[in-house]
């Protein structure tokens, strides 16, 4: 396991390249100007899909990848005819991550693979009892006869994958406002604001509120984000059906930094001993965005909740009935 010494500097010499290469403007009162609106759409995921030799795609196995997108986005997403018959059950899937099909990321002109850049698969180093925890904590989360233990998203708590919750996975919108004491990480989707106090000390361990709790501070342009005290009911991130275990003794550092007047990079490291072998790092960018934040009422018209647990009844009847 990295000392603290140790992983501090891993995360500025990672960053600091392109940090330095650029030259944000500054805010009225001094500080990098990070703020508006951004969104991290892409068709790069978490972890390397299969097709992929190496981190750094080349064009040919880019322009494939993105082609078959193209076909599922226009298959499964697009416009149906609504007088076709319904499609089978593995036909149908909720694909947010590719309402844009902007394509795979881009960094430092580089086609990017996977948004893990630390492991030379690609893929989450989970340890044997972290993979074994995850398969149980996502076969726990699919109780139907109590609604405090379904997912987040579900009960309005966080947005889905987790929202602007540390570590930021692909959504369409954050926007960043900025005072001389905090940075507020908004997110559209059920209108979380994750606020990271600036030179601030942790929370007592006791405390441990969703999304965790945030300290931030300035090193140079880059804003380093350290985020601990997880609440232990909020286990997961996820992204295009790759799904992050956290433990509440997780420590994740996120880095934002200016590298263009439209493109912030964001990159973090996943410290939670005993879920992984290594601390492990991703890193994507977040492009400016001309779009405008809308309502997002969660709870309005919100009967998926219901439904799941009216079906469990409807379940355990059957299983009943059987059983006579």
């Amino acid at each position: 396991m990295l000392g603290r010494t140790a992983f501090a500097v891993a995360l500025l010499i990672a960053g600091s390249a392109q940090a330095q290469a650029y030259r944000p403007p500054r805010t009225s009162f001094g500080a990098p100007d990070l703020q508006g609106l951004w969104d991290n759409a892409s068709m790069t995921i978490l972890q390397r899909p299969k097709g992929f030799k190496a981190l750094i795609a080349t064009p040919e196995e880019a322009a494939a990848f993105e082609a078959k997108r193209l076909g599922h986005y226009a298959k499964v997403i697009g416009d149906v005819d609504p007088h076709a018959p319904a499609p089978p059950e593995d036909g149908v899937e909720d694909d947010d991550n590719f309402e844009k099909p902007r394509g795979l990321a881009r960094i430092r002109g580089e086609i990017r693979s996977s948004q893990i850049v630390s492991t030379p698969d690609g893929r989450l180093p989970y340890s044997p009892a972290g993979r074994a925890a995850a398969e149980k904590a996502l076969k726990d989360e699919a109780v139907v006869d109590d609604p405090e233990g379904r997912p987040f998203d579900e009960r309005c708590l966080l947005g889905g994958g987790g929202g602007v919750a540390a570590p930021i996975m692909n959504r369409d919108h954050v926007q960043i406002i900025q005072t001389p004491d905090a940075v507020v990480l908004y997110g559209e989707q059920n209108h979380e604001a994750r606020i990271v106090r600036l030179g601030a000390r942790h929370l007592p361990p006791a405390i441990r509120p969703w999304m965790g709790d945030s300290i931030g501070w300035w090193e140079g342009d880059t804003l380093v984000v350290e985020t601990t005290n997880l609440n232990p009911n909020d286990r997961w991130r996820w992204n295009a059906g790759e799904w992050i275990l956290l433990t509440p003794d997780t420590r994740i550092v996120e880095r934002f930094a200016r590298v263009a007047p439209a493109e912030l990079l964001y990159s973090y490291v996943v410290e939670a001993p005993g879920a992984y072998t290594e601390p492990w790092r991703a890193e994507m960018p977040f492009h400016a965005s001309t779009a405008r934040v809308f309502e997002f009422a969660c709870h309005e018209g919100n009967y998926a909740l219901a439904n799941i647990l009216a079906g469990g009844r409807q379940a355990d009847r059957e299983a009943a009935a059987a059983a006579k």
